[in-house]
């Protein structure tokens, strides 16, 4: 972090008189209207940063207070009132328009444009993030971050409030769908490239949830426990990656308490834990954005605020008058003021909300179906193609079963702040107006109808799986049976176990002993336990695959499209394989607590999550250092042709792999390269690897390819807390790469010093 911030933001007595001259003018009478031509601020070829101190020269105190909270709850709650200005989003902040600077309207935008049905607007629905992130490709996160961006810009919105990164420690975490994986590099990466995209349309863009709101159960009361070392290389180092590649405007701080050892001693709301915003966010990392709370995760006014938060949302309970008194009595200096309202005008001036501001214009549906059909093609996976039953061919099938899951109509999506509004109100139960809060809502993308574009000769039947006996008749009688199968997840709840909900478990036996020729389609928003896997003949986990989601579907099963996705999360066998069998602070014994929304009990009272079980070994890392095989592991995927690698060599001083790859079936396909990293033993971290890097590799049938692959050197790199930095511990590393964390045939061991 530059001097010129750290003074902002640690003011020293030497700038005593110059914070009393600013608090004198900032107390001055409100002015009247500058002209245009009078305002040095809207010279666009000066810094981000003078424009910011420019503007600020010439704003009262309430002025600058009514950048640092928003105006209430808008049209999050019934009866809210909406201000002048705001469009009834997620959250409003005033502006000054005296001075030009407009107001910021801020929406939810995790997988597409949220309340866009209360505004008469359509809104793309974009596959899950975890689905997208399971693409491995920074290309598509970068037009998943552009959709979203282009369509907030077409709606009147200047800030996107998505890009989740919280790691998936829980695979029972009901915004797991919003994130991004279980593996900071991947992860990091995928998050900062969808930021990027959001902001390639001068909208800002919001990284979070900051940090360790890695479970929806009780994320009000509980406090999470980790070590440093382990916290900066996993939940940590993924904020890190995603922040520094993307320079997002915004980190909205999450509602759960920490304990990070050392130097927390006691727990602190994550939105006043100056260790995690003043010392990680702004000084180690350089973060010039501000921090927001989530909504309702503001906790005090003068420690909140001198521990780094920058902005209250949606209200002023504390950052209203309540700061300004505070500054006034001296409690909280002008400079931090100044600190907090600069960065929020310099973030809308390096982002162009203020040169260039939206203007409303309708959205292009058939552009944005087009771009989320794409991602969805690279999204979805194939677990299990035994007796290569996929692809279908058309002329060879002549009759299919469709069971389950509304597969003649819709395809699911996730809910909470994420859901976004389905045109027409939906394919199942539609009504008009926004979707309700923990309403299940079905996109108008039909499976069957997709289907039967690929083979319009067959025969092809829909049973609606609620009577098990009915459906396994109907597969009995067809060549082949696709079964859909569906776990619904949602902000406000976890899921109390991997197990598919609603018997379906039972449809599926039934289905496959009836026809073994059963292929299973998982829409879901995490993994699942699948104690039928070795009964059917194919397997495809395609999330909750967006509005285009069955189009790509259909194409992966008729083979237009080659399955090039590969697992951003692990899959389990069972709860009982996880750090924590059951999720913390879940049960159906006492009174709900934390969250009067969720769909499960929770505990009442305040509760502990030892992240240290596991610490930095997130997901395939705690399977590898436990020596225990999944269901199916991080980084897997099946393509309908085969590939080869072979001639690795590494360069220990450019920290790069070096190696080929080869397609040895008959069909052009996509492999996902992983390169992994064992450390030395010294470290404690040799029983188990690292993604280190990877690359995406478009290979003709019998082609090969030489390819070289940079390895992060923060995850070669183990956290010094002693010296507050990454550091390579000299010895020997192990580098091997293959087609996931668990298939790895080259091996090369190199020496660092």
């Amino acid at each position: 972090m530059s001097s010129f911030f750290a003074a902002r933001l640690f003011p020293m007595a030497g700038t005593a008189c110059l914070a009393f001259a600013l608090a004198a003018s900032a107390q001055s009478p409100a002015r009247t209207q500058t002209p245009a031509h009078s305002r040095p601020w809207m010279n666009k070829s000066l810094s981000p940063d003078q424009r910011a101190d420019l503007v600020m020269q010439q704003m009262t105190l309430d002025e600058k207070l009514n950048l640092v909270h928003g105006t209430g709850w808008n049209g999050l709650r019934e009866h809210a009132e909406i201000p002048a200005g705001s469009l009834g989003g997620a959250g409003y902040v005033k502006g000054v328009p005296r001075l030009g600077i407009p107001g910021i309207n801020m929406a939810d935008s995790a997988v597409g444009v949220r309340l866009s049905a209360a505004g008469s607007h359509y809104a793309t629905l974009l596959p899950s993030v975890l689905g997208a992130a399971s693409s491995w490709d920074a290309k598509a996160l970068f037009l998943f971050g552009d959709v979203i961006g282009r369509e907030l810009r077409e709606t009147g919105y200047n800030m996107s409030i998505g890009g989740g990164v919280d790691l998936a420690r829980d695979p029972r975490n009901g915004r797991n769908f919003e994130y991004a994986g279980e593996d900071p590099l991947l992860a990091g990466t995928m998050v900062g490239n969808l930021a990027k995209g959001v902001q390639s349309n001068q909208v800002m863009g919001d990284i979070k949830h900051y940090a360790f709101n890695d479970q929806e159960t009780g994320r009000t009361i509980y406090n999470a426990e980790i070590t440093q070392r382990a916290a900066r290389e996993s939940d940590l180092l993924a904020f890190q990656i995603a922040v520094q590649l993307a320079e997002p405007a915004g980190i909205m701080c999450s509602y759960n308490k920490e304990t990070v050892t050392p130097p927390n001693t006691s727990p602190d709301w994550s939105c006043q834990n100056g260790f995690l915003l003043n010392q990680v966010l702004k000084k180690d990392w350089g973060f010039q954005g501000f921090v927001l709370s989530d909504w309702g995760g503001t906790h005090s006014a003068v420690h909140a605020f001198l521990s780094g938060l920058d902005q209250e949302e949606p209200g002023s309970k504390y950052f209203g008058e309540s700061l300004k008194k505070a500054i006034q009595d001296g409690q909280v200096p002008m400079s931090r003021l100044n600190d907090a309202v600069h960065r929020v005008l310099r973030s809308m001036f390096a982002n162009g909300v203020i040169d260039n501001p939206p203007r409303t214009e309708e959205v292009n549906p058939f552009l944005g179906r087009r771009d989320a059909e794409h991602i969805a093609d690279e999204s979805i996976v194939l677990l299990r193609n035994q007796d290569r039953i996929l692809p279908l061919s058309a002329g060879n099938v002549h009759s299919i079963a469709i069971i389950g899951a509304h597969a003649d109509d819709a395809v699911l999506s996730g809910g909470g702040s994420a859901q976004v509004d389905a045109p027409g109100g939906g394919a199942v139960d539609p009504h008009p107006g926004p979707a309700h809060w923990m309403e299940h809502v079905w996109f108008p993308s039909s499976p069957e109808r997709n289907i039967r574009r690929h083979d319009p000769n067959a025969d092809i039947q829909f049973n609606d799986g609620s009577d098990i006996r009915a459906a396994a008749a109907l597969a009995a009688k067809s060549q082949v049976a696709v079964v859909f199968v569906t776990q619904w997840m949602s902000e406000g709840m976890d899921r109390p176990t991997i197990e598919l909900p609603d018997n379906q478990d039972a449809l599926v036996e039934a289905v496959a002993k009836a026809n073994r020729h059963t292929i299973v389609v998982i829409e879901s928003g995490g993994p699942v336990a699948m104690p039928w896997v070795n009964n059917v003949q194919a397997v495809i986990e395609a999330w909750f695959p967006g509005i285009g989601g069955a189009q790509s579907l259909a194409n992966i099963l008729f083979g237009d499209v080659d399955p090039s996705a590969r697992l951003a999360i692990t899959f389990p066998k069972s709860d009982a394989q996880l750090p924590r069998p059951q999720v913390p602070g879940l049960t159906t014994e006492t009174e709900p607590g934390g969250l009067p929304e969720a769909a499960q009990h929770q505990k009442s009272a305040a509760f502990d999550i030892n992240y240290n079980i596991e610490g930095a070994r997130v997901g395939y890392k705690w399977f590898e250092s436990r020596q225990e095989a999944p269901l199916f592991p991080f980084g897997f995927g099946l393509s309908y042709t085969t590939y080869s690698f072979s001639d690795l060599s590494v360069d220990a001083v450019q920290h790069a792999a070096t190696f080929t790859v080869r397609n040895t079936g008959s069909r052009a396909g996509t492999e996902v390269a992983q390169v992994y990293a064992v450390l030395p033993a010294s470290t404690g971290e040799d029983t188990y690897k690292r993604l280190v890097g990877w690359d995406r590799v478009t290979l003709a049938p019998g082609e090969s390819k030489t390819v070289t692959v940079s390895m992060n050197k923060l995850t070669l790199s183990i956290f010094d807390v002693a010296k507050s930095a990454f550091v390579m511990v000299p010895g020997d590393y192990t580098i091997v790469v293959g087609s996931s964390s668990a298939d790895t045939p080259l091996h090369a061991t190199i020496h660092m010093k």
